[in-house]
């Protein structure tokens, strides 16, 4: 696993880091991991509204999918 130092991270940021990780039950540590890891994977939208709705308590599910239809290709 890797490290990195952040350097001259403003306070006002520093503080709303340390306020975020406190509501998320995360050390400030944990918590950059997590927006990092989440800045830089690749998303779905579904799932990006899934998010967005669980704090609206709104229990949204992906859809369904089904398997594919066979090709006759003869």
């Amino acid at each position: 696993m890797g490290a990195i130092t952040v350097r001259n991270l403003d306070d006002e940021v520093q503080q709303r880091l340390k306020e975020r990780a406190a509501a998320h039950g995360r050390s400030m540590e944990a918590e950059a991991r997590a927006i990092l890891t989440s800045a830089v994977s690749p998303s779905s939208m579904i799932v990006d509204w899934i998010d967005a709705a669980s704090s609206l308590a709104i229990d949204l599910q992906p859809p369904a999918r089904s398997l594919p239809r066979e090709l006759d290709l003869s």
